[in-house]
C-alpha cells in the first residue's frame, strides 16, 4: 500500500479506533489484560467469584501498593536507572507515619513518612548522578541500609494505628471502588500527562534515549534524574502510608520484594530496561495484569509459588519476544 493510501485511510478511520490502534500497537500488554478476565471470567473454576463488581473492587485495591512505586519507577527506569530500596522505604514510611501517630497526630505523623522517603530519593538520585556509581549499586545498598533502619526504629516490632480513623480510610469505598484505588487512579493520570505533555517527561525520555545528545541539546540530567529519584521515594513512601492505613499497622517486613513485583509490572508494560522508551499506560497494564493473574489463580487456589513460577515466565517470555521484535526491526533498517 502506497504512502498515499495509508496516510488516507488514518485520516478516514474513526477517532476512537484510531486512538485504540495506537494504544495496542504502543503497550500491547492491553491485549493480555482483557484476555486474562476473558479467561478467569469462562473458566469453570472461578466464573460464579471472578466477574463480579466486588472482586473488581478487591483487585484495584490489592494492586494499589505495587501500583503508586510502579507509577514512579516507570520514569526512573525511562530514564535508564533503577531503584531497588522501595520496597525498604515502604515499610520506613509505614513505620514512622503509624509509629509517630501517639506523639504527632495522624497528618504530622504521614507528612514526616513522606518526607523521609522523598528525602532518601533525592539521596538516591544526587549519588547516582554525582559519582557516576550504576544505579543498581547504589540503590541496592541503600535497600539494606534502610531496611536497617526499619529494624533499628522498630526494635523488629510490630506497629498498630490506635485511631480507627486511620484503618477506616484505608477500607473506605466510594460505591464499589477502594478510595486508596481512586486515589492510584488519579495519581496515574497526573502522571500520564506529566511524561507525554510536559518538558520534564519530554526530557526523561532524551536523557534515557541517548545521554549524550540530550547533554548536547542543553538538557540539565541531574537535575531530571534527581527528581525521578525524589519522585520514586515520594511514591514508595505514599505506597507504604496507603497499605498502612489498609492493614491499619506497619511491620519491620512490609514491602519485601515490592521492588521485583514493579519492576516485573514495569517491564511488562513495555518500558525498557535499558531506557528511552515506556509509558504510565503500559505501567498501569502490566500492574493490571499482575493483579488480575494473582487473583484468578489465588480463586483456582493454585499454590502461591505456581503464581510466582507463572509470573516468572510470562516475565521471561515478554523479554525474548520483544529482544526479537528490535533485532528483526534493526535488520530491516
Amino acid at each position: 500500500m502506497s504512502t498515499t493510501a495509508t496516510q488516507t485511510k488514518a485520516r478516514t478511520q474513526n477517532p476512537v479506533t484510531r486512538i485504540l490502534g495506537r494504544i495496542l500497537k504502543e503497550q500491547p500488554i492491553w491485549l493480555f489484560v482483557p484476555a486474562l478476565v476473558l479467561f478467569f471470567s469462562l473458566a469453570p473454576a472461578t466464573s460464579e467469584y471472578f466477574f463480579d463488581l466486588k472482586n473488581f473492587g478487591n483487585i484495584l485495591l490489592q494492586a494499589v501498593p505495587i501500583g503508586v512505586i510502579a507509577l514512579g519507577m516507570t520514569f526512573v527506569m525511562i530514564n535508564g536507572e533503577i531503584d531497588l530500596s522501595v520496597g525498604a522505604t515502604v515499610a520506613l514510611a509505614a513505620s514512622l507515619a503509624v509509629g509517630l501517630q501517639g506523639a504527632l497526630g495522624i497528618f504530622p505523623a504521614v507528612a514526616v513518612g513522606l518526607a523521609v522517603g522523598t528525602a532518601l530519593g533525592v539521596l538516591n538520585g544526587t549519588i547516582v548522578y554525582r559519582t557516576g556509581v550504576d544505579s543498581f549499586i547504589v540503590t541496592l545498598g541503600a535497600m539494606l541500609g534502610i531496611r536497617g533502619l526499619v529494624f533499628i526504629y522498630t526494635q523488629e516490632q510490630s506497629f498498630y494505628a490506635f485511631d480507627f480513623a486511620y484503618s477506616d480510610f484505608g477500607l473506605s469505598t466510594i460505591g464499589p471502588i477502594p478510595v486508596v484505588g481512586l486515589i492510584f487512579l488519579a495519581i496515574t493520570a497526573v502522571l500520564a500527562w506529566v511524561l507525554r505533555s510536559t518538558r520534564h517527561g519530554r526530557d526523561t525520555y532524551a536523557v534515557g534515549g541517548n545521554r549524550e545528545a540530550a547533554l548536547n541539546a542543553g538538557v540539565r540530567i541531574g537535575r531530571h534524574v534527581i527528581i525521578n529519584f525524589a519522585l520514586i521515594g515520594f511514591l514508595a513512601a505514599l505506597s507504604g502510608v496507603l497499605l498502612s492505613t489498609q492493614l491499619g499497622a506497619s511491620t519491620p517486613n512490609m514491602g519485601m520484594l515490592f521492588e521485583l513485583w514493579v519492576i516485573t509490572a514495569v517491564v511488562l508494560g513495555g518500558t525498557k530496561l535499558d531506557g528511552g522508551r515506556g509509558s504510565i499506560l503500559g505501567t498501569l497494564g502490566g500492574v493490571l495484569a499482575i493483579q488480575i493473574l494473582r487473583n484468578g489463580l489465588n480463586l483456582m487456589q493454585v499454590p502461591a509459588f505456581w503464581v510466582l513460577v507463572i509470573l516468572g515466565s510470562i516475565m521471561i517470555g515478554v523479554l525474548f519476544i520483544d529482544r526479537q521484535a528490535e533485532i528483526r526491526k534493526q535488520a530491516a533498517r
